[in-house]
């Protein structure tokens, strides 16, 4: 008879497997997540552009470029990659400009104006970009539906 409170004959030995089943559960969970809420991410302002046949202009892959959008009513946005701003006044959209030249000097300027936007609103942003200190702007247009 063995006696009350000594070791069992068999020793355990130490378990040398990972159980790695909660951890494709968890990491299925935060795929289905993501899935689920990035295209709830995409953030932009709503602009019909003009449409014209121009070629594509060459963006530099490692500049990453500045977009200022003017939309139908005539307000200002600025994005820089997928960041995006509030509606804002001409003076303020040339101060954040500036701002984001003096650290990034290398950085790509593109307008992108809605189609109902008067041109005097569009040449008034670019007059503004270049007090701001860009030296290059561009221009965003959508490619002609009916395409020959």
């Amino acid at each position: 008879m063995k006696g009350m409170g000594m070791m069992p004959e068999s020793r355990r030995k130490p378990m040398s497997e990972i159980n790695v089943v909660p951890y494709i559960d968890v990491m299925l969970v935060l795929l289905v997540i993501f899935m689920v809420t990035a295209p709830m991410l995409t953030q932009g302002v709503k602009v019909d552009l003009p449409q014209t046949s121009s070629d594509p202009i060459q963006a530099d892959k490692d500049v990453e470029a500045i977009i200022v959008s003017v939309d139908s009513n005539g307000a200002y946005y600025v994005e820089v990659g997928d960041r995006g701003s509030d509606p804002m006044a001409l003076e303020e959209l040339q101060s954040e400009v500036a701002k984001i030249l003096s650290q990034r000097s290398n950085s790509e300027i593109l307008v992108r104006g809605d189609e109902q936007v008067r041109y005097g609103t569009v040449v008034r942003l670019m007059s503004a970009l270049q007090m701001a200190g860009a030296a290059n702007i561009g221009l965003i247009t959508e490619a002609p539906l009916d395409k020959p």
